[in-house]
């Protein structure tokens, strides 16, 4: 009897310990297409914030895995971390596919996903859930922000070349929704097979001859700095033709470099060398980063998005935010959402994090005094205008 009761005391240990650890999964593309604006410095970033929240009483783990940008392999792999390895919460999400796929899995199991890296505003739209919050950015707000600076500016005709998936399909269609209610006119689109397409020369040949004045690129990451340096190659740009990078990071303009970049209109709702909260932030984390890289407005959602929450599961009590993954957005939802990286912001109903919009404009090699300093700012639209309004999106959240 001795003997078996000390047998089980490692058990209850670790069924203890189970019972007070709290596991964030970070799912993200640590190897293809969009992997140096999320990736390993998605993971650092939630390990920062980590950091940052400290000792409260209660442990917490972190889990990573390359989605590969294919719906299916995502979805086996929290599956698994959730049935097997007991994940609470799942970030990051790159690649719009991968996060819808995910979004209905956190549903099913009940769990967390506060995703940063995929773009589709239909996760806050028709394909919202109580599991969901949508942290750092959308479609829609790219289209409203960048597509809408475009059209303000003269561009009124446009063609899109536009990744073949869910991300380009929806950034896509809510740019072309802003150019028409602006007057402008879409003259066509041509889709790109993704991902593993580097070649696009027949696409943007395709754009040129349109005679649109603006050529929409609806894509990002390599696929995006791939386009901006062919169509430099071919001289498109240097024949009145403006390029419309909808998702540009600072990662893209520093592979680019900023002879290439340079006057390349985008928005960002984090900038490393926005404010004094931004640059504290960026000097903690930096260090660590990959190359000693400021972190992209995806790496720095993830560090805000899993402070949040843990701060949420502090208030509710582990049990109750491992027992529901809803009531612990619930709780995220209520409270305010304050960190270095974004400031004071908060979640609606639908799931969306509001957070201001920044235009900027990609400076010169003259004009940039150190490294990583590429951006100055042209506008800013205040959050409560920056995002689709909530009646708006057919979001089941949203209504009451």
């Amino acid at each position: 009897a001795a003997a078996a009761t000390w047998g089980a005391l490692p058990i209850a240990r670790a069924r203890a310990q189970a019972a007070n650890t709290i596991k964030i999964g970070v799912l993200t593309d640590a190897s293809g297409t969009y992997r140096d604006l999320g990736g390993p410095g998605s993971t650092i970033c939630v390990r920062q914030a980590i950091q940052e929240f400290g000792a409260q009483g209660f442990n917490v783990e972190v889990v990573e895995a390359d989605h590969q940008n294919k719906p299916d392999v995502g979805s086996t792999i929290a599956r698994q971390w959730f049935d097997r390895d007991g994940v609470d919460m799942i970030t990051d999400g790159t690649t719009s596919s991968v996060a819808l796929a995910l979004n209905q899995l956190v549903k099913e199991k009940n769990k967390v996903m506060l995703n940063s890296g995929a773009a589709t505003s239909d996760l806050t739209g028709a394909a919202c859930t109580a599991n969901t919050i949508h942290w750092t950015y959308d479609t829609w707000m790219l289209a409203k922000s960048t597509g809408g600076a475009m059209v303000r500016a003269g561009g009124d005709t446009w063609y899109f070349i536009t990744a073949d998936y869910a991300f380009g399909h929806a950034l896509e269609r809510d740019t072309g929704e802003f150019v028409r209610a602006a007057g402008g006119r879409v003259l066509g689109n041509v889709r790109t097979p993704f991902p593993g397409t580097t070649d696009f020369s027949s696409f943007l040949l395709q754009a040129q001859a349109s005679r649109a004045k603006v050529i929409g690129l609806a894509n990002a990451g390599a696929d995006t700095t791939n386009c901006i340096k062919q169509a430099a190659e071919f001289g498109i740009t240097s024949r009145g033709t403006k390029l419309a990078g909808l998702l540009v990071f600072i990662s893209d303009v520093h592979a680019l470099g900023l002879q290439t970049a340079k006057g390349l209109v985008l928005t960002e709702t984090f900038y490393w060398d926005l404010n004094d909260k931004t640059r504290a932030f960026t000097g903690r984390v930096r260090p660590r980063m990959p190359a000693n890289s400021p972190p992209t407005m995806v790496q720095a959602g993830c560090y805000s998005a899993a402070l949040h929450y843990l701060k949420a599961v502090k208030a509710m009590g582990v049990a109750a935010a491992k027992a529901s993954g809803a009531a612990a957005v619930e709780r995220m939802k209520a409270m305010p959402v304050v960190d270095d990286a974004f400031g004071d912001t908060s979640i609606r109903a639908d799931g969306r994090r509001i957070t201001p919009a920044y235009l900027f404009e990609v400076k010169t090699p003259g004009e940039s005094h150190a490294p990583y300093d590429y951006y100055k700012l042209l506008q800013t639209t205040p959050a409560a205008e920056a995002f689709r309004p909530m009646a708006a999106g057919g979001c089941s959240l949203a209504r009451g």
